[in-house]
């Protein structure tokens, strides 16, 4: 069965592509190894500007986890947390921990795992078509805590009960409105829109897409407020390569050549 994740890094774009086209791009244990493994590839690659997340094809972004596998490799209470707790969450987290801006391109069925996957991305852009769910009552299986928390922080409980306690399936522009989305074009459209998301990611200062992401985190997190020495850090772009080439190429009216430093 062909079932694996590609990654593909050109000129500082990585795309990661679920790849199983015999169940709409369906999760399995390896899968999430491998959505793992290649996170940690792009995180040990500091050429990398933007990430895009995709389903292989035009069908489905992932349709959920395995379900056959579920007799096997979540068998007993054992299997299920070692599962859930080592492959799904060490993928997932892998994703949020992101320092680079991540970009789900969503096309078809983006379900159960899937929706998981899309919502720990930073951006998240969706085809009319596609269709967003968690049906996992008519299964008999609750979402792991684990996994809620992150639909939590982006939609908030309201919403993920309603997903979770109707187990329906929403379309598109339900799922823009409720917060599942960043936005919805034509379904042949996607793709485009995403690498045009990609390159205008790509085309700023990539140590200040790293500042933000890190400084939305933080504030995101709670607690004390920022004490003296994180106030300080806020304005470390002071002392880079870029702030001083977006200056300079500002005003000289030109396209910035940002490198990083």
């Amino acid at each position: 069965m062909d079932t694996r994740i590609d990654l593909d890094i050109t000129d500082g774009l990585a795309t990661v592509a679920l790849v199983n086209p015999a169940k709409l791009n369906a999760v399995n244990a390896a899968m999430w190894r491998g959505l793992h493994d290649a996170m940690a590839r792009i995180a040990g690659d500091t050429s990398v500007r933007c990430v895009i997340l995709r389903g292989a094809g035009d069908e489905a972004f992932a349709a959920g986890g395995d379900i056959e596998e579920f007799l096997t490799v979540r068998a007993t209470v054992d299997d299920a947390l070692h599962y859930h707790d080592e492959l799904v969450a060490q993928a997932l987290e892998a994703i949020r921990d992101c320092a680079v801006p991540t970009v789900a391109a969503i096309r078809g069925a983006c379900i159960g795992g899937g929706l998981e996957i899309a919502g720990c991305c930073d951006i998240r852009i969706a085809g009319e078509s596609s269709r967003f769910g968690a049906p996992i009552n008519r299964l008999g299986f609750s979402m792991y805590p684990g996994e809620m928390a992150g639909l939590l922080a982006l939609v908030g409980p309201a919403v993920v009960l309603e997903i979770l306690l109707e187990g329906r399936i929403l379309n598109a522009r339900e799922a823009l409105q409720k917060g599942l989305l960043t936005r919805v074009v034509d379904d042949e459209k996607v793709f485009d829109d995403v690498a045009a998301c990609a390159a205008r990611i790509c085309a700023g200062a990539p140590l200040v897409a790293r500042w933000h992401k890190q400084w939305v985190k933080r504030l995101m997190r709670g607690g004390p407020e920022l004490n003296e020495a994180e106030k300080r850090a806020a304005f470390d772009f002071l002392a880079t390569d870029d702030y001083r080439e977006g200056l300079e190429a500002f005003l000289a009216k030109r396209a910035p050549n940002f490198t990083g430093r």
